[in-house]
Order: C-alpha cells, then structure tokens, then sequence
C-alpha cells in the first residue's frame, strides 16, 4: 500500500495546470516516473497509445500536444527538444500500452484507469453514489472551478480577491459573506467553507463559480 501511494503522489507531484485550469502532464517527466530510461522506447509506447486514440475514434489532438523545448546540452548551448502535453486518458492509454512486466506500470494502469472514470461520471451513476461520494465528487469539480475562475479573475485585471468572491457568496446567501457563511455553520478559523457542504450546496456553488 505504502509504494501505491508513493507512487499515486508521483503521479499528481508532475500534474500541470494550464491557463485555463486544464490538467496535463508532460511525457518526458512521465518517462521518469515510469522507468524508461530511454525516450526513444518511451516515445515508442506514446505512438501505441496514439494509434489506440485513434482506433476508440477519439481526436488524437485532443489528447496528445506535440511541444518542442529548448534544454541546455552543456556549456551554454541548447538543442530543442520533443516532449507532449498529455490529457489524463492519454496517461491511461500510455499505461496500457506500457511495458506490463514493470510493477509501476501496473500501478499506473490502475491509478489514471480511476481518475478517467471519476471524469466521465454519468448522470445515472451520480445519483447512486452515496451522500459523501457525491460530495467529494462536487468539491473536486468546485476546486478546479476556483482555480480556472481566479485565473481568469486575474487575467481581467481583479485585484482584491476577498471582495470579488464575497460578492458570488451574497449574491447566492442573501448578502452573506464567507465569514458570515463560516460563523453560521460554526467553523473555526481558517477551515474552508467548501469543505463543509452537502452535496446540493456545493452543486448550486459550482453554479456560482460557472
């Protein structure tokens, strides 16, 4: 359990976030995690898991971000580089197509396989989760809303931050604020009031943050 774990933490450790909050993560860190010493074998597992994209008649595009970066070779030269932008399923393929005799790929498999499904949740199997399956699941979606709303917030030139959420939180609880909202649920300092919502509240504040 102890090296799932570790390994589970490597995986978020070299998750990216762009610009507008979407995650992704490079191939040339993933090489590492999964131990191929080599990128021209990695590469090799990349290309099969394109090609399987592509067979599941899913946009390669979509999921696989050719980019080209500059890295010093040594007294001050650079060489560009080749790596990828990978969506979550293109990790999830890479795994599958991955060398299944390493125990880390198996790791992989498992890992990135549950964190694509949590993803593609249906309607349906929403509503047979239980009460906190469903609220873990909406405070996920909420925090990666707060993030992509900041960074726009930021982007459009927002400066106090407390009063641009605070004017979401009354506008939603009749002109309450965060520490209104905090006192009257009864939290202590510096807990997120986030953390301690149903499901049904958290939902009408991702509206909020959408």
């Amino acid at each position: 359990m102890n090296e799932i774990n570790k390994n589970n933490k490597s995986f978020e450790d070299i998750k990216h976030i762009d610009e507008n909050g979407i995650e992704f993560w490079y191939a040339r860190e993933l090489q590492v995690i999964l131990e191929y010493k080599e990128w021209r074998k990695f590469n090799g597992v990349i290309q099969k898991a394109k090609n399987s994209c592509d067979n599941s008649n899913v946009n390669v595009l979509d999921h696989f971000v050719e980019v080209a970066k500059m890295v010093e070779i040594g007294s001050g030269a650079h060489r560009e580089q080749i790596d990828y932008e990978l969506s979550r399923y293109a990790c999830y393929l890479i795994a599958q197509n991955g060398d299944s005799r390493k125990k880390v790929i198996s790791l992989a498999q498992t890992y990135f396989a549950v964190q694509t499904r949590k993803q593609e949740i249906s309607e349906k199997e929403y509503s047979m989760l239980t009460e906190d399956e469903k609220r873990f699941y909406q405070r996920d979606l909420a925090r990666k809303g707060n993030y992509s709303l900041n960074q726009t917030a930021k982007k459009a030139g927002v400066k106090n931050f407390d009063r641009f959420h605070n004017s979401g939180y009354k506008g939603l609880y009749n002109g309450e604020t965060a520490n209104d909202i905090a006192k009257r649920k009864g939290l202590r300092c510096r807990e997120d009031i986030l953390d301690n919502m149903g499901s049904e509240e958290l939902a009408a504040n991702l509206f909020r943050i959408t």
